[in-house]
């Protein structure tokens, strides 16, 4: 195996990479900031940003050896730089880009067209010789390919993508606003309860623009993504791939209630003023991390790397700064975690400076993740029976999509959603495969590229008492590449090197609780004005002077940025009162 082989030259490899990034973060600390943010992950660079413009005096402290998060490139195997985590670029909200001028910082980013491809194992469709599924931006190669399965899908995509659009209108603008204050008037500021009912002003008149469709918004939210799309369309290959986006990152089937909200969530992006187009940034997803920290930088934000906070410093419930686990402190008037719920509340807040019923609720917080990350560097770029290559080393426009394996019908996804129910990971795993070296030549060696591979089902805990230690990794990992087999024969031998992150393997390394890509499931429970518990979703905490500004705070998780800002916007808000 390749650890095996070359585990003595990454060892020398990531010794040099540390020693230069330990000199990067011998920046000098001042004993005290305004506003001290934990973690450099994309939404606590944002809101660093945005403070710091703004006039604050704002350090960013991050325990890893480099920024970014789960947003974050890393040249795990020599030559190869991999999106370590989050993968695809969508949903970043497009305010913050303008007000923070990613592209200036170095933001740059290639449109993915098409955008979706499932090649079957055996042909299929209406004439029996169909191959695959590819869907992109143009709406009459879309009906084509749709119709070799059905006509009448092919029909009802173009009223299916309007309908989607119509709640997007609908949804969208609640991304980009904080919660509606829950514990009532009393609570809030009056700048604050004019804000909810600003927002509550808007999405009522949006609901009433597109009133017919409330019903079917209704059902989309609350219903199995499975049932909507069972009314839209008769073709399992659609059907399934569509599916896909009801369940990814999250331990839902189709068939689960609240899994049309997921579905939901990821055609919500933007990106180039497209709507729901995907791309893949250049240098991977640590650019996205790495533009917003050089404009936080260029206004003046301290970010230090190796620095793991050990505790959160609090004097008479207010926020006194933060204490290294090297023994250092920092004051800090204002303290912004974008760590997790239960990282923030439980493993940093010391115990007694939260009420008992607090704790208890942050420790209900459902973390389930189903994901398990295979980053692979390989000689050459797959190629897939379906849709075989033209030469040995040609680059195919389903290479640039998003390539759903085991998933030409949606019993498939279920059954691999059952088998982590019992403790144990899919044996026909859901496999999302992307390419970006397919249109980013900056991230691998020519002729060389990297496949990440988002797997899923995979439990955090096995059952049997069995560990996720190295042999198991492997044994699954070899079941996905065996997979990969069936439907692009000479993957496995392509493989140069492959980096392995399980449920603990993402908590561990990139402080994700649970393995959860989304700071928490986006269950509607813990959404909105519930994210991640109704008592502290408006990012502030009972603490004077402590905010959540992470993927655990409302709008939720993806590469958003949105709670970086909108919690930006409150520390802002108590600041000026400080002041006064």
């Amino acid at each position: 195996m390749y650890s095996r082989n070359c585990s003595s030259f990454l060892n020398r490899f990531r010794q040099k990479v540390c020693h230069v990034v330990q000199c990067n973060a011998s920046t000098s600390i001042k004993s005290s900031y305004d506003a001290l943010v934990i973690g450099a992950g994309h939404n606590g660079l944002v809101a660093a940003a945005y403070l710091q413009k703004a006039g604050l005096d704002v350090c960013v402290v991050e325990r890893r050896h480099v920024i970014g998060g789960a947003a974050v490139t890393e040249e795990i195997i020599p030559g190869f730089k991999f999106s370590r985590a989050s993968y695809l670029l969508s949903l970043f909200r497009p305010q913050i880009m303008t007000d923070l001028e990613l592209k200036k910082y170095g933001l740059k980013v290639y449109l993915r067209n098409p955008s979706s491809y499932t090649p079957l194992i055996e042909p299929g469709g209406l004439n029996g010789k169909a191959t695959s599924l590819t869907l992109g931006m143009d709406e009459q190669i879309n009906q084509q390919q749709i119709a070799q399965f059905s006509t009448k899908d092919a029909k009802k995509f173009v009223l299916y993508e309007e309908m989607l659009s119509r709640f997007v209108s609908c949804i969208e603008p609640l991304l980009d606003r904080p919660p509606i204050n829950l514990p009532g008037p009393s609570t809030a500021s009056w700048s604050e309860r004019r804000d909810d009912l600003v927002t509550s002003y808007s999405f009522l008149s949006m609901l009433k623009k597109n009133r017919k469709d409330i019903p079917d918004l209704y059902e989309l939210l609350m219903a199995p993504a499975q049932k909507v799309l069972d009314k839209w369309f008769e073709s399992e290959p659609l059907k399934a791939t569509l599916a896909t986006d009801s369940v990814i990152g999250a331990m839902l089937s189709p068939y689960s209630p609240g899994s049309g909200y997921v579905l939901l969530h990821h055609v919500m992006g933007e990106l180039e003023g497209v709507k729901g187009a995907w791309g893949y940034v250049e240098g991977g997803m640590g650019g996205v991390s790495n533009a917003i920290a050089n404009c936080a930088k260029d206004h003046g934000t301290t970010i230090l790397t190796d620095k793991t906070v050990k505790e959160i410093i609090i004097d008479n419930n207010q926020v006194k700064g933060v204490g290294l686990q090297d023994g250092t402190e920092i004051k800090s008037k204002m303290v912004l975690s974008n760590a997790t719920a239960k990282v923030t509340y439980l493993d940093l807040v010391p115990q007694e400076c939260l009420p008992t019923d607090l704790r208890s609720a942050v420790k209900q917080i459902d973390y389930k993740s189903p994901v398990t990350k295979i980053n692979v560097a390989v000689d050459r770029i797959p190629n897939f029976t379906a849709n075989p290559n033209t030469t040995a080393d040609s680059v195919m426009p389903h290479h640039r999509s998003t390539i759903h394996i085991n998933c030409e019908d949606s019993l498939l996804i279920h059954k691999a959603f059952i088998d982590a129910q019992n403790g144990q990971y899919s044996k026909l795993p859901v496999i999302e495969m992307v390419i970006p070296s397919s249109l980013d030549p900056t991230i691998a060696p020519p002729g060389s590229h990297v496949v990440l591979l988002f797997t899923q089902y995979t439990p955090y805990s096995l059952a049997d008492g069995r560990q996720w230690d190295a042999q198991t990794k492997d044994e699954y990992a070899d079941l996905v590449f065996d997979c990969i087999e069936r439907y692009a024969p000479g993957f496995t031998n392509s493989v140069i090197g492959r980096d392995i992150l399980t449920p603990p393997d993402l908590e561990n390394i990139l402080g994700l609780t649970g393995g959860n890509i989304f700071h928490g499931a986006m269950s509607l429970d813990q959404l909105y004005f519930a994210r991640p518990l109704s008592d502290i979703s408006n990012y502030r905490s009972p603490v004077s002077g402590l905010y959540l500004c992470g993927s655990g705070s409302h709008p939720g998780g993806g590469v958003m940025g949105a709670p970086g800002r909108l919690a930006a916007e409150k520390v802002l808000a108590d600041f000026k009162k400080l002041r006064k």
